[in-house]
């Protein structure tokens, strides 16, 4: 059975000063059975979320990680850095690829390095607008996965916990909304790649999240969805209430799902 994920990605917001409050008071109003919570803060605030999470449930993961060990690389942070700090950690994000021009390939580096520094990868696919309209969300996806997946031992990556969250990139921040079933037909084009790529009943049970523009007031729409299995938060991960509201619903499909003791 694959597990509900519920994870937070503050991107480059909050400070050490005030992250630990934050992520101690979505933990207490997130609570529910069946529901796997992760909070992935600035690096600044790492060590502040982990000592706040202390006695919770909550994964702390990073927003991203260097595909090298160590060397001349100004401003960035390795595996080995995250020892203690981190046990998730988000690769490809969206703004990755658009911002700072991360490939395929280099994204398949980072993965081989967190998985062999025991972070649980959650790996970022998605499509923009231009491609969502010529009918290619399919094909863009299926070679994001290729390039980053391609040639990597898939017992490997599924003992390792690897997450799928698919984003919608043109429904990020734009006034275009995602309906569940974009949603599902993605999840389902996701896990068609990874059974292309020799996955086989690993496909299957590589959980699959919708990461675009989520909030309290949409999520139950995308988790109705049989193959959506959680979600990848944005701006609505800042905000208590709307974590509360997300949660509460990821706690309904984990019951209707078996997951809930």
């Amino acid at each position: 059975m694959r597990p509900i994920v519920i994870a937070a990605n503050w991107k480059m917001n909050t400070t050490p000063a005030d992250a630990g409050e934050l992520a101690r008071t979505i933990a207490s109003r997130t609570r529910q059975a069946g529901v796997t919570r992760v909070i992935c803060p600035p690096y600044v605030s790492l060590a502040a979320v982990r000592d706040a999470l202390a006695g919770e449930e909550v994964g702390v993961g990073a927003q991203n990680v260097h595909h090298e060990l160590a060397g001349a690389y100004t401003g960035e942070v390795s595996v080995p850095m995250l020892a203690g700090l981190a046990t998730w950690v988000i690769l490809g994000h969206s703004e990755r690829r658009a911002y700072f021009a991360e490939t395929d390939a280099l994204i398949g580096k980072k993965l081989d390095r967190a998985v062999a520094g025991g972070l649980r990868p959650i790996l970022c696919v998605g499509e923009v607008l231009a491609e969502r309209e010529a009918g290619r969300e399919a094909q863009v996806v299926d070679a994001q996965l290729r390039g980053a997946l391609e040639g990597r031992d898939p017992a490997t990556l599924a003992a390792a916990g690897l997450v799928i969250a698919y984003e919608p990139v043109w429904a990020i921040g734009t006034g275009k909304n995602a309906r569940g079933a974009d949603a599902q037909a993605m999840a389902d084009a996701v896990r068609a790649s990874l059974r292309a790529l020799g996955w086989g009943s690993h496909a299957d049970a590589t959980p699959v999240l919708y990461g675009g523009s989520v909030t309290s007031a949409n999520i139950e729409e995308f988790l109705a969805e049989p193959g959506v299995d959680g979600a990848l938060i944005g701006g609505a991960s800042l905000k208590p209430d709307e974590m509360a509201g997300i949660a509460a619903r990821a706690g309904i499909t984990a019951r209707a799902r078996g997951l809930a003791s």
